[in-house]
């Protein structure tokens, strides 16, 4: 390994640092388990699994070890580390013979991040038993059966309460089903941080910490001109929630000036229900001017694909002004497919599906090719959402690591529109509003997890707390 080599660090004290860090972890998550069952495959997860349960044995904890044996030999690190178990009175015991009842913690050091297809069926039965006993298990580096590049779960996969992963983060860990999986997430370098300091990471992670990068204090000059025009198109018959949740969504997020094109039915429940709001009427005249007017246009929220949301896509989508296109904008734009850099474009995995052509599972399989491959197909910057979204242009990508459950909503897309197409209008990147907007989004949902639960959150609800993240000045 490279780290290892320019640190003049051997692989095998680094299976050891490995060890000790998730012992550790494990150590103070769970002080009052003591009888550990240390699940070891025939790979160096398993090298990482020998020395936890060395140190387990040492801390006076019981320890039972399960060993998979193949034909092959143990690679070399892992080898050093199971002669050190041995050497230190520990037995490995077969998988198929012993699997005792009165259990504290289960350590899963199965498969690691080797993996790239389903597990084999003596490797799924052991992730059955540890999935159907009621201890805790803790996953060292991935929850085995979990794909570390994909987040994709082709087979039997651990159920973990803890994932402690070394060196890297993987994309796996924060995208596809590993929220389902990872439980609590730890981080260890294992001493690498000077290597790692100096590497360009292909993948960025972005939670709340970052906002600040992105959206600074406004001056005490500032005036509503300052920060950005903005002009909103949607809302055909039956879908004004949709408009008017991404107008307030766009006032809440700091747009100086938001202006609704809607239909006429619309207008006096949009400018009763939030009066900040310039709401009109959608026709050809005041489309032109308010395309005239603003500094970026978001169409999409309610829009409806009859000829009424047609015809006014067909004339937003010749402006050069930054744009944002969501819902069925983007069922029109897989009708009718174009490329153009000044677009943001946000699909659930339902519309990417649609915009590739190709099935949701297909989508969901491999998140971080979709996204790419949006990216390269219609150009600007693609926001893929769901648990661990994505966002990618021509040469970045990032995951969005902020969000919960409570967001399987009806209306969270139209919230998420207008909070992006405001940072559009305050002068971010595509790309930065883009990952700024997921990051706020998400977070203000998490807020309200933290103080309500999951289960009934509304998409309006989060314009209560959304303030907290378009204003990370407030919590420094």
């Amino acid at each position: 390994m490279e780290a290892a080599d320019s640190l003049g660090i051997t692989l095998y004290e680094l299976m050891q640092r490995a060890g000790d860090a998730a012992f550790q972890i494990a150590r103070r998550r769970y002080p009052e388990a003591h009888h550990w069952l240390i699940v070891c495959g025939h790979g160096n997860n398993g090298g990482d699994g020998y020395v936890v349960a060395r140190l387990a044995q040492a801390a006076g904890l019981q320890v039972t070890l399960l060993a998979v044996e193949t034909d092959k030999p143990l690679p070399e690190e892992a080898s050093q580390a199971r002669e050190a178990w041995l050497n230190a009175g520990g037995v490995p015991h077969d998988p198929g013979k012993v699997w005792p009842v009165e259990i504290d913690l289960i350590v899963d050091a199965l498969m690691g991040i080797g993996l790239n297809s389903a597990p084999r069926e003596n490797i799924a039965q052991l992730i059955k038993q540890m999935n159907e006993h009621p201890a805790p298990v803790v996953a060292l580096d991935i929850p085995s059966g979990l794909l570390a590049e994909t987040g994709a779960v082709p087979g039997a996969v651990v159920q973990a309460a803890d994932t402690v992963t070394f060196i890297a983060l993987k994309p796996g860990l924060l995208t596809g089903k590993a929220r389902d999986v990872v439980g609590r997430l730890h981080f260890a370098a294992l001493g690498l941080e000077p290597w790692l300091k100096g590497q360009e990471a292909p993948i960025s992670r972005f939670d709340a910490q970052q906002l600040a990068d992105w959206i600074k204090p406004r001056r005490p000059t500032s005036h509503k001109g300052d920060n950005g025009r903005l002009v909103l198109i949607g809302g055909d018959s039956g879908t004004a929630g949709a408009i008017r949740m991404a107008g307030e969504a766009a006032l809440r997020a700091g747009a100086g000036l938001v202006r609704v094109l809607t239909r006429m039915e619309n207008v006096a429940p949009l400018l009763t229900a939030r009066p900040e709001l310039m709401v009109h009427e959608l026709t050809p005249e005041s489309l032109d001017d308010a395309l005239e007017w603003a500094d970026v246009v978001a169409i999409g929220p309610g829009l409806g694909q009859q000829e009424w949301g047609k015809k006014a896509l067909q004339k937003v989508e010749n402006s050069r002004k930054p744009m944002l296109w969501d819902a069925d904008a983007l069922n029109l734009l897989a009708i009718n497919p174009d490329k153009r850099q000044n677009r943001v474009i946000t699909p659930h995995p339902g519309e990417a599906a649609r915009l590739l052509n190709c099935a949701v599972s297909q989508i969901e399989s491999d998140r971080l090719l979709a996204v790419r491959r949006l990216a390269k197909r219609y150009g600007g910057t693609v926001v893929l959402k769901g648990a661990g979204t994505l966002v990618a242009s021509h040469d970045r990508l990032s995951i969005i690591d902020v969000g919960n459950a409570g967001m399987g909503s009806g209306g969270m897309g139209d919230v998420l529109s207008g909070v992006i197409a405001a940072l559009l209008a305050q002068k971010l990147t595509p790309y930065d509003a883009a990952c700024a907007g997921c990051v706020a989004h998400g977070g203000a949902a998490d807020v309200l997890a933290s103080q309500r639960g999951t289960r009934g959150m509304l998409a309006s609800d989060l314009l209560s707390t959304l303030y907290l993240f378009v204003n990370p000045d407030l919590n420094t």
